[in-house]
């Protein structure tokens, strides 16, 4: 028995089977896959459809930007900008702004992670890292120097 096309749909380029059975759409003739694996290439989506397209090029730079930003959450989480002394309104606002930034550029990461993409995951992990390599670990502290962030450590 033929069933006339892909799921059914006597012929229609629509719409695409999905591994749930339900129809995914196409999009300007393209099939709109989305890795629910992990997978290598750099034919990805990070973040921004489109992008970092398809070029090597490209690809590179998304994962040079998720390291950056990596790194700068580890920093944030573990910086010191408010001096002894500062007005408590000046500092709880310095705070909210500094907790606000680490929680946005967080998820950033948590969406770049979600594209599946091998590459993107291990220099989110590798930018985490040296992030908390140079900021928060013992290696470049004098021995003395108790630590003491602005921002209480996230939690699970």
């Amino acid at each position: 028995m033929d069933s006339g096309g892909i799921n059914g749909n006597h012929g229609s380029k629509d719409t695409m089977p999905s591994a749930d059975g339900m129809d995914m759409n196409m999009h300007h003739g393209k099939e709109m896959l989305m890795h629910m694996t992990f997978f290598w290439g750099k034919n990805t989506e990070v973040v921004f459809s489109g992008w970092p397209g398809t070029s090597l090029g490209m690809y590179l730079l998304s994962l040079i930007v998720v390291f950056v930003i990596s790194v700068l959450l580890e920093w944030i989480s573990t910086c010191n900008l408010i001096k002894p002394g500062t007005p408590r309104l000046a500092a709880g606002l310095m705070q909210t702004l500094m907790h606000t930034l680490r929680m946005g550029l967080a998820y950033l990461v948590m969406l770049a992670l979600m594209s599946f993409n091998g590459g993107i995951f291990i220099v989110a992990v590798a930018g985490h890292s040296v992030g908390f390599l140079i900021f928060g670990s013992r290696m470049f502290k004098p021995e003395n120097e108790t630590p003491v962030a602005d921002l209480p450590p996230m939690k699970c």
